[in-house]
């Protein structure tokens, strides 16, 4: 790729990456959603058009900063609705419309709040104590990191009709809010950190499960980003250590996750010299270092449950019945299908399929929409000899699929039950 052309994969990948930081600052300069949204848009549009032509800037977020904002003052301007701008961290319009050439210094002026990364404002402002968690999580990962609504109506297991409606609600509520766009002292952030921990954490998850590569990568490593700034703000918070353990150790595995060609590969069956080990020991010491506090919290404990498969050199070195306990804690901690869902897995590690069914069976209410019950419980019936059930389940499986290897894992495994092959497999 020449520096005069980038190719479109490029250009796609640089606006997704700066998208963060660039709504962070139109929306502090414009106070409103929408308009910080569709500069951002018009700024975008721009781009593609420009720099296949001239190249991309020095600055990509700066150069979108200063295009997305013109943009918005002059379609204001066109309208007649022009009104004065409030001044913020230096930046008048006079300072815009003067700079020549000066994308670095003017990203250093926007850079000089109270927070070090106006990522992190953002998601403060989007988990205001005013919005209902849900709500907080859902507008965060729409405008931090651009999720698709499809994709953000499957994290919530809603319509996408339902989750449009809570959007809406989220940004009207902080259109009405006299005080959203301001920093939070350090109480108010300390209210909102679980809020924007669990954004964090539903970011991270979009990208494990993204269906590319590429995608996967961005939003991990950007989740991971906001995580050790998030410590950077906590620095004693144990879950909030915990919570970026979690996420450092199950990113650690994602070069052994999938094959040349896309296909999933079960954690048993992966290559653990592929695992990147800088990134494992940093988890681990994060969750002994948590842990040291002794106040125990879900992200710790989830950490924890990782830290047992990052140590593990072989699939039959797994402390499976450790993991299984942790699981049980977790359960008492945070009740949720999908935990015991996920310790079903463990418990039938140690005490055989049948074991893990039982836990599995009485979720088919709540998880009947779920890609992975219906895999999991047809895994257990194939160990149990179940064919025609397991069958049945993999079948539903496949119909709810989020991705081609999603589907491409079940469809091996109803190979392997059309064979009469064994399938002792766990989940990833």
């Amino acid at each position: 790729m020449s520096e005069a052309s980038p190719d479109a994969a490029w250009l796609a990948c640089a606006l997704a990456a700066a998208r963060p930081r660039v709504l962070s600052a139109l929306l502090r300069v414009f106070r409103d959603l929408d308009t910080a949204e569709e500069a951002f848009q018009e700024a975008s549009l721009r781009a593609l058009r420009t720099w296949p032509r001239t190249g991309p800037p020095r600055d990509v977020a700066a150069w979108l900063i200063l295009v997305g904002r013109n943009a918005a003052l002059d379609g204001r301007r066109r309208l007649a609705r022009q009104t004065p701008l409030p001044e913020d961290d230096g930046l008048s319009e006079r300072a815009v419309s003067d700079l020549d050439d000066a994308e670095t210094p003017l990203a250093e002026a926007i850079d000089a709040g109270a927070y070090r990364d106006d990522i992190l404002r953002l998601l403060f402002i989007c988990c205001h104590p005013e919005l209902p968690v849900t709500q907080q999580i859902a507008l965060a990962l729409r405008i931090v990191s651009g999720l698709p609504l499809p994709r953000i109506a499957r994290a919530f297991l809603v319509s996408e009709a339902a989750m449009e409606q809570r959007l809406t609600r989220a940004k009207a509520r902080i259109a009405r809010s006299p005080v959203p766009y301001g920093a939070p002292g350090p109480a108010e952030r300390a209210e909102r950190l679980s809020a924007v921990a669990a954004m964090l954490y539903l970011v991270f998850n979009a990208g494990y499960s993204a269906a590319t590569g590429s995608e996967r990568a961005a939003l991990c490593d950007e989740a991971i980003r906001l995580g050790r700034l998030l410590l950077r703000l906590f620095p004693t918070d144990p879950e909030v250590m915990g919570l970026l353990a979690l996420m450092l150790l199950q990113h650690a595995r994602a070069p052994a996750r999938f094959d040349a060609d896309g296909e999933i590969i079960l954690l048993e069956d992966q290559d653990r010299g592929l695992w990147r080990r800088p990134m494992i020991a940093e988890g681990l010491a994060l969750v002994d270092k948590a842990m040291r506090h002794r106040t125990p919290g879900a992200y710790q404990v989830q950490a924890a449950i990782a830290a047992l498969h990052g140590r593990a050199a072989r699939p039959q070195d797994t402390d499976w019945a450790g993991i299984d306990a942790l699981y049980a804690a977790l359960e008492r901690m945070q009740p949720s299908p999908v935990v015991t869902l996920n310790r079903a897995v463990a418990t039938a590690k140690v005490g055989g399929a049948a074991a893990g069914l039982a836990l599995v069976e009485p979720l088919a209410g709540p998880l009947g929409g779920y890609f992975h019950f219906h895999g999991l419980r047809g895994a257990l019936l194939m160990q149990l000899g179940r064919t025609g059930e397991a069958r049945e389940a993999m079948g539903r499986a496949i119909g709810l699929a989020g991705t081609p290897a999603e589907a491409a894992h079940i469809r091996r495994q109803l190979d392997r039950l059309a064979g009469d092959a064994p399938a002792d497999r766990e989940k990833i």
